[in-house]
């Protein structure tokens, strides 16, 4: 099986949002069971890296199971382990290791437009979180490559244990999920400016 990795962008963005279902940074489990993880899969199109167990988890007939769930939690401090890296070779190394569970040597394809994309080869039988290890891990390799170990962060929210890598093009994202810490602090501010005003 090849997994094409034509926007690292996209796979960066599932490792953000897989760290994000920590308790560290929700303050509850965000995995708590199958239909969970079954959840936070389905908001991507794993279809575009013809990946048969991803793809599956939106509610297919292979859905995840309880040991899945147990497989990728772990994996979730990996992923975590890679964007708190304190140097760049470390986070090289380490996203180099997500991306070999199930990967081989990447290699050049073109895709049907005749484009060449990187494919990471995976073995037939190869279970769900070593599929999502190896989209994750080539995507933050792709990350460091394009962008720099400077865009793995700390989330800038008061409280929030988060950590996330930005992908964006001008790079000045602040939070490990924008639409509840970001949201929550421009509240707060909001919120302080009338007291002020009111004083």
């Amino acid at each position: 099986m090849l997994i094409p990795m034509a926007d690292y962008a996209a796979g960066v963005e599932v490792a953000n949002d897989l760290v994000a279902t920590s308790p560290d940074v929700r303050g509850a489990e965000a995995l708590s069971g199958p239909g969970d993880l079954a959840a936070l899969l389905s908001g991507y199109d794993f279809a575009a890296y013809d990946v048969a167990p991803l793809e599956s988890a939106a509610g297919g007939a292979g859905a995840p199971s309880a040991e899945d769930v147990e497989k990728v939690r772990f994996l979730r401090r990996e992923v975590r382990a890679v964007l708190e890296s304190g140097t760049e070779d470390e986070a090289v190394e380490r996203a180099a290791m997500l991306a070999g569970h199930v990967g081989l040597a990447p290699v050049l394809r073109r895709d049907p437009s005749g484009r060449w994309q990187w494919h990471v080869p995976t073995a037939r039988d190869a279970s769900l979180v070593a599929e999502l290890a190896a989209v994750v891990g080539v995507s933050l390799l792709g990350l460091l490559r394009a962008l720099g170990h400077g865009r793995f962060r700390a989330c800038a929210a008061p409280g929030c244990g988060g950590v996330f890598a930005d992908a964006s093009r001008a790079g000045r994202r602040r939070y490990c999920m924008p639409e509840v810490c970001g949201n929550r602090v421009n509240v707060a501010n909001h919120r302080a400016r009338r007291r002020a005003v009111t004083r």
